[in-house]
């Protein structure tokens, strides 16, 4: 079942990169007490998520945070070392926390998987983003299969 607007966030641990160790935090430690814009891709390094999706929150992030948003979050089912690269490729510093669902724990709860077998690259999420206060989402857009439209920043921004 796909997680909906009103739907708590599900519990999960993700990692990320703290001083360059891998360090998991979770889901409540992302969203508890907070407004938190995320959006999910499937890989790093990827076409569309490398010249767009990703740079286009790095772009926005402070016109973002300027409408209330205290944290903008990627997620995508790669490893922690894979996002660590690509953080530090596209220069993201601290404007998003890149986080992994190295096993699609996270994504697979959210009921937004994709199955990307076709394409060799196994289970991913499907490209989202979402809006969520305190825990609870408050806004939640999936794109339509090949398309970047919706879950970009231009979008998320004007929805905020």
């Amino acid at each position: 079942m796909t997680i909906a607007v009103g739907d708590k966030i599900p519990a999960a641990t993700l990692m990320r990169m703290v001083d360059g160790a891998p360090s998991p935090i979770t889901t409540e430690e992302l969203f508890s007490g907070k407004t938190v814009v995320m959006f999910a891709l499937p890989g790093a390094f990827t076409p569309t998520c490398s010249a767009k999706h990703l740079p286009g929150f790095v772009q926005m992030a402070d016109a973002i945070k300027d409408k209330g948003v205290d944290s903008i979050v990627c997620m995508s089912v790669n490893d922690v070392f894979v996002m660590n690269a690509w953080g530090k490729d596209q220069h993201v510093d601290d404007k998003v926390v890149l986080v992994a669902d190295g096993n699609a724990d996270f994504t697979k709860r959210l009921g937004l998987e994709l199955d990307a077998t076709k394409f060799g690259m196994g289970l991913r999420s499907q490209r989202f983003a979402l809006v969520a206060k305190d825990g609870t989402v408050t806004q939640l857009h999936i794109e339509q299969p090949g398309e970047f439209r919706v879950s970009s920043a231009d979008h998320v921004l004007a929805s905020l």
